[in-house]
């Protein structure tokens, strides 16, 4: 009796330490896949079709994601796709301090995924 209820004890540690940990990695991998396929694919034509620099990519991408949250990221990428433009909405976005702070904020984790995967 008592060794079947420590059993069902290390079970619902199990279950309570398995749950935790899925709550933790659904927060860190907000990214859906499309978006994650797209970054590596994207890296890997900057970078070089080869096996190492997929890997490279695949890691630079994890760790902006843990860093900068998808919502922020889809921002950053949005105001620089505008900044491309020409015309008054392009100025917009090229002269508007939020929309630098943003970028700044997407520039500093590319920056530290740099130095994690590809100065290694």
């Amino acid at each position: 009796m008592i060794r079947k209820l420590a059993e069902r004890g290390a079970l619902a540690a199990l279950a309570l330490t398995l749950s935790s940990l899925a709550g933790w990695a659904a927060e860190e991998n907000d990214y859906p896949t499309d978006a994650r396929v797209d970054y590596v694919f994207g890296c890997m034509a900057a970078n070089g079709q080869t096996r190492e620099s997929m890997q490279r990519c695949s890691c630079s991408l994890d760790q902006l994601a843990a860093i900068l949250p998808y919502d922020k990221y889809v921002q950053a990428s949005t105001v620089l796709s505008m900044r491309q433009g020409v015309g008054n909405r392009a100025n917009e976005f090229k002269s508007t301090k939020i929309f630098d702070d943003k970028v700044a904020d997407l520039r500093r984790a590319q920056a530290e995924a740099e130095i994690r995967c590809y100065r290694g």
